[in-house]
């Protein structure tokens, strides 16, 4: 048994033009500019190549190359792959057609022309782009307030796709130069939402995904507000907390509990609650506690549920100084230093 010794890739075109000398030899001919250097034809991914190849006598001896061996001699087509072609728009073009460009197509192609005096060759590197693809992203992620986040954002393309990130908030803040990865250290409430990701070549257009970030904190009351009341009619006392996840409720009359029963109706809504007396009397005005809670805290705000006509006061910083429920400040001083004074003025001492 004989083996067979396959012949250096370098060594192809010169086997082709042994075998193409065993054909008789035409007029002396020639391509567009076989003396120039090698073409560069850029073509998109699943688009159709075309190399260009073009001889003035027809009766020429040409022949397509690649780096992996002979593609076409004459009109003999040696490939296996079928969506290799000659492109014959007239009897002296030799053009190779490939439909459905694909990354491996990508390298050098010689043309490559017989002639009476001398071989000549004509080089085309054919360069495959690629639109940006994101091959990997993060998951929608939840944290607690204070840690850090990272974010990943991968993307295949030829060329190598640009990566940003950007907050998806009314300023629209974009994160220049993170690349595939975005770090948030000591995230707050108001970096969470959505982030978008793009990755961007000028193949085509950028190819966008999005992840959701849900930062956790403890509950903040947001408004509080007391309520006055008639005896005998329906009063309310509301209270709203921002927080997530969504905090519970709870009401209380000094340190008692209070539930939904006996005229009273308790109604949470996600980050509001109300306390509805429905029939007012005298044992229902005074001051309540509303108690917001989830897994990282608790808060309370105290609210009043005040008759008609009495006013309320709450301590203030200043000294002798009182605020009242509905903002008024006024001055809490003794009825004795009230007439002293007065007697002071009526007897001008």
């Amino acid at each position: 048994m004989v083996a067979r010794v396959q012949p250096d890739r370098k060594q192809l075109p010169l086997v082709l033009l042994r075998l193409l000398c065993l054909l008789p030899t035409g007029l002396p001919v020639r391509s567009v500019d076989f003396n120039r250097g090698t073409d560069n034809i850029t073509v998109r991914q699943g688009d159709t190549a075309i190399l260009r190849c073009v001889v003035e006598d027809k009766n020429s001896k040409v022949a397509w190359l690649n780096r992996s061996g002979i593609i076409f001699a004459g009109h003999d087509k040696w490939s296996l792959d079928p969506r290799v072609e000659l492109e014959k728009r007239h009897s002296l073009e030799y053009s190779l057609r490939i439909q459905k460009v694909d990354v491996y197509d990508e390298g050098s192609y010689t043309c490559s022309v017989q002639t009476q005096h001398e071989p000549k060759t004509s080089q085309v590197y054919l360069i495959v782009q690629v639109p940006p693809k994101i091959s990997n992203i993060s998951s929608d992620v939840t944290v607690n307030e204070g840690s850090n986040v990272t974010l990943v954002c991968m993307a295949n393309g030829r060329p190598e796709p640009v990566i940003t990130w950007r907050h998806l908030t009314p300023t629209g803040r974009e994160f220049e130069g993170e690349e595939e990865y975005l770090e948030i250290l000591g995230i707050t409430r108001e970096q969470s939402g959505k982030y978008e990701c793009k990755a961007a070549n000028e193949v085509s257009s950028a190819d966008v995904k999005q992840v959701k970030v849900t930062v956790n904190y403890p509950p903040t009351i947001t408004e509080s507000k007391s309520n006055e009341a008639t005896t005998g009619r329906k009063a309310s006392l509301k209270c709203e907390a921002s927080a997530v996840p969504a905090p519970d409720f709870e009401w209380y009359r000094d340190d008692t509990r209070i539930n939904s029963a006996n005229g009273l109706e308790i109604k949470s809504t996600e980050g509001q609650s109300s306390l509805t007396v429905t029939n007012v009397t005298e044992e229902h005005y005074g001051n309540y506690t509303c108690v917001a809670a989830n897994n990282l805290g608790m808060t309370n705000a105290s609210l009043v549920l005040f008759k008609i006509g009495t006013t309320v006061h709450f301590k203030q910083k200043g000294p002798g100084s009182v605020r009242g429920i509905n903002g008024s400040i006024s001055l809490a001083v003794p009825l004795w230093l009230l007439a002293a004074s007065l007697l002071c003025l009526l007897s001008k001492c």
